[in-house]
Parts: structure tokens; C-alpha cells; sequence
């Protein structure tokens, strides 16, 4: 992509955008607990009770079953236990006690316990920012095969300030995550590839990566591999495949595949022509900042009624863009 570089740098501030050591390996919770907690339903003897009810929701239960597996000096509790001090789950958010949680995982070899230290680290929970730390813990996490640790020691190699500057060293360790399912990762490594950057530039590795970071969700590989899709760079052409995937990534919020998306439909290739769609996606990129001249007069030779439609288009599009924001 023409801004992967730029893009691959900037991403060294996600490392302190994530605290949650559980959201790198289990599903999501929500971000706040609830005020009063139903009684969890009947569950497996056999099953992890605290896992599970992390999993459902169920936080004060979950502290409960945690506290006391935490004594017998089990170390996925005590990682737990982290968590919710971390997050604030059934208990008060307390960054000392979760560090502290943390720390004792850690030392027991959790990998979980070692990637949320170097989280802490990096935005200086529970103490002052240390990031020589923080690179330490997401070495020894990564070391033992913990996926996200990887991606962010990855990224740091290719920053250059924790260690020198290294991009063979930053896609091994992408290749590492990428391996393990990671599309941050499978992106990274796919920009290193187009560029040659730390590997040999080869156009089909890349856009093999990128179409898996693609399939995963990733939105700047979506707009990669449909562009090369549409262009027939590095993978076989299909304009209509990519038209649709310039759909997708635009319904998502990309300015970049809403602008190519608008041309698409200017030009009708891909898909049949739309002047009303194609200045509506081109009006929301332009809200959002992405302007582009030869859309813009297309936009400008429409007549009133398409102009009109489009802008109620995307009025409405706004304000269902708006509704479903947490």
C-alpha cells in the first residue's frame, strides 16, 4: 500500500493500545461490569467455573472461583485475577493489583501474564512508563509462543529505538504471529514482502498474506489485496471480486475504498455504473477527509436530482454509521 510504511510504523502505538492479556487469547468481554449479576447457570463440574464465568459475564463469580484456585497456586487464576483488577470486572479497577497478579503469573511462566506486564509497561500502569521492560516481557511471552507478543516485538524491531532497526529479525517475528492466525501480523509481514523490505520482494507472497489478513477483517489489507485484485498485481485479476471487497472495506469506514469504490461505479468496471452511489461514497470519503478531483467534477456535472440522492444517501448512511457505535 502506498502508506504501508508509514502505516507499519504508526502501528508501535497499538502495542499500548491493548491491556488486556485475555483479549489477545480468549473472546471478548464487555467493558464494563454490570451492576447486579443474574445467577450463572449449571456448568460442567469439569469445566474451568472461573473461565467460564469471565466468559459469561459473570465477574463477581469468576473473582470467587479465581481467589480461591489463586491460593493453591494456580497460575491461569492468578493471570485472571490480573484481568479483572485490570479491567474492573466485579471488582474496583486497581492497576497495583493487577500488576501484582500479573507479576506472580509471570513468574510461574505465563505467557498471558507476561504480554499484560509489558502492556503496563508500555502506558506506565501501576508504575512509570518502562518500555526497556516492557520489551523484555513481550521476548519472553513471544518466546513462548504467545502470538500477539510476537507482533509487537516485531514492531518494535522494525521502529528501531527498544533494539536497532532489524526488518529480517521484525518478519521472522510476524511470520511467527502470521503463522499463528495473527492479521495484524499476516499484513505486516505481506507490506514487507511487496517492499522487500527484511525478505525477498515478492508480489504473490504478499498478496497471499494480505488476502488471509483480508478474510480475517483486516481493513488495510482489504483495501490492499483489492487493489491488487483489481489490478491484477501480485494475484489473478478480478475487478468484480474487488469491487465487492472495495464494498465491504467502504462499508466499514475505509475513506480510501470509498473513493475507489465511487470510481468503480463511475466507470461501471467491477460492477454496474451508479452515478447517485458513486457520489454518495465519494461524499462520505470526502467527509472524512479523502478528497479526489476527478470525482469530485464527476460529482459536480450530476444533475440536482442525483446530487440530492446521494447526499440523503448519505445522510442516512451517516446516522446508521452513528447508531451503531458503542
Amino acid at each position: 500500500m502506498r502508506r504501508a510504511a508509514c502505516a507499519l510504523l504508526a502501528m508501535i502505538a497499538l502495542v499500548a493500545a491493548s491491556t488486556s492479556a485475555m483479549a489477545q487469547q480468549r473472546p471478548p468481554v464487555p467493558k464494563a461490569a454490570p451492576q447486579a449479576q443474574p445467577a450463572p447457570p449449571p456448568v460442567d463440574p469439569n469445566a474451568d467455573l472461573a473461565y467460564g464465568a469471565f466468559q459469561r459475564g459473570f465477574y463477581l463469580t469468576a473473582f470467587k472461583e479465581a481467589a480461591a484456585r489463586a491460593e493453591q497456586n494456580d497460575t491461569d487464576a492468578m493471570t485472571l485475577l490480573g484481568e479483572l483488577y485490570a479491567q474492573g470486572l466485579g471488582v474496583g479497577r486497581d492497576d497495583a493489583k493487577a500488576a501484582e497478579w500479573y507479576q506472580r503469573a509471570a513468574a510461574n511462566g505465563d505467557r498471558d501474564a507476561m504480554f499484560a506486564l509489558a502492556m503496563f509497561n508500555f502506558q506506565g500502569r501501576a508504575g512509570p512508563r518502562n518500555t526497556d521492560e516492557a520489551a523484555r516481557q513481550l521476548a519472553a511471552a513471544a518466546k513462548l509462543g504467545h502470538a500477539a507478543a510476537a507482533y509487537n516485538l516485531g514492531l518494535l524491531y522494525l521502529e528501531g529505538q527498544q533494539f536497532p532497526q532489524d526488518f529480517a529479525r521484525a518478519a521472522e517475528l510476524f511470520r511467527t504471529a502470521a503463522d499463528a492466525g495473527n492479521q495484524e501480523a499476516q499484513y505486516a509481514l505481506g507490506t514487507l514482502y511487496k517492499e522487500g523490505r527484511g525478505v525477498p520482494k515478492d508480489a504473490s507472497q504478499a498478496m497471499v498474506l494480505m488476502e488471509k489478513a483480508a478474510i480475517a477483517g483486516n481493513l488495510d489489507a482489504m483495501v490492499e489485496f483489492a487493489i491488487a485484485r483489481f489490478n491484477g498485481d501480485g494475484t489473478a485479476k478480478d475487478e468484480s471480486a474487488a469491487a465487492q471487497l472495495f464494498l465491504r472495506a467502504a462499508r466499514l469506514g475505509s475513506p480510501i475504498a470509498q473513493n475507489r469504490l465511487a470510481r468503480i461505479l463511475m466507470a461501471g468496471r467491477g460492477m454496474p455504473a451508479d452515478a447517485t452511489a458513486a457520489v454518495k461514497w465519494h461524499f462520505i470519503a470526502r467527509a472524512a477527509g479523502a478528497g479526489d478531483p476527478q470525482l469530485e467534477a464527476f460529482a459536480s456535472q450530476q444533475p440536482p436530482a442525483v446530487r440530492e440522492a446521494a447526499e440523503a444517501a448519505v445522510t442516512k448512511w451517516q446516522s446508521t454509521a452513528q447508531s451503531m457505535q458503542p
